[in-house]
């Protein structure tokens, strides 16, 4: 499995206090990883340093085969280079049906001459009922998105990321509010996605994440404190006082 995104020495301050310190992670493709701790741990402030949001004081952030920086790209370029996001609170278009906020998403080419000559409309049909299959929402593709269950929102933003075809997805708390069976579908869903792709979710609930069945890396302070299966890390003395408790 070749890396896809290092992130090395990696620091950064606010107003003194150290949000991340020297961190270094790696992640291949495709793979499925886990990554939880104990508030203040750095764990928004990591996704924010990948996607370009925070610059940080020193390291090294390197990104695909070229091992290009992404320290200094804007947020839309970081985008463009195949990296997905998805906050914790839904960001879906709720006057929009479910077909059309899939269908604004899609990776199209995006010259003059190819907005022009678009002739994707079967193609990217084709492609919004396969993302609606995957993401179960195959019968909601005329309802407004506003009408859509807490947990058929989270998806929906899911298939509106998968549309744009990123090689890393990143996953802010898919669990939360979420009903049993959503969560379980969400586990299925977000497996699926890792088989193709780098996914990262970072989450709480530790029932969600043995569910997920992969490899967990524990931040506390803004630093790897262990990394591995969810029983080794589980088993791990520090990360037990730390974030587990007795």
């Amino acid at each position: 499995m070749k890396t896809l995104l290092e992130l090395s020495g990696v620091s950064v301050s606010f107003d003194g206090f150290k949000a991340i310190n020297n961190l270094s992670f790696q992640i291949g493709e495709p793979e499925l990883r886990a990554v939880i701790g104990p508030n203040g741990a750095g764990k928004t402030t990591f996704m924010d340093i990948i996607t370009g949001k925070t610059r940080p004081d020193e390291g090294r952030v390197s990104w695909g085969e070229a091992g290009i920086s992404l320290l200094g790209l804007s947020e839309s370029r970081i985008a463009r280079e195949g990296i997905g996001r998805k906050f914790q609170k839904p960001t879906v278009f709720e006057a929009q049906t479910v077909r059309e906020n899939l269908a604004l998403a899609l990776k199209n080419p995006r010259g003059p001459l190819d907005v022009l000559f678009y002739r994707g409309t079967v193609e990217a049909a084709a492609r919004i009922e396969d993302i609606a299959a995957r993401t179960g929402l195959e019968d909601c593709l005329k309802r407004p998105a506003s009408e859509l269950s807490h947990g058929q929102k989270q998806w929906l933003e899911i298939g509106m990321l998968l549309a744009q075809e990123p090689r890393l997805l990143l996953v802010d708390e898919p669990a939360a509010g979420m009903t049993p069976a959503e969560r379980e579908k969400t586990t299925a869903m977000l497996v699926e996605a890792a088989k193709t792709r780098a996914v990262v979710v970072v989450e709480h609930d530790m029932e969600f994440v043995r569910r997920l069945n992969c490899k967990v890396t524990v931040l506390n302070e803004g630093s790897v404190l262990a990394e591995g299966s969810l029983d080794h890390v589980t088993r791990n003395e520090r990360v037990i006082d730390v974030y587990l408790g007795r």
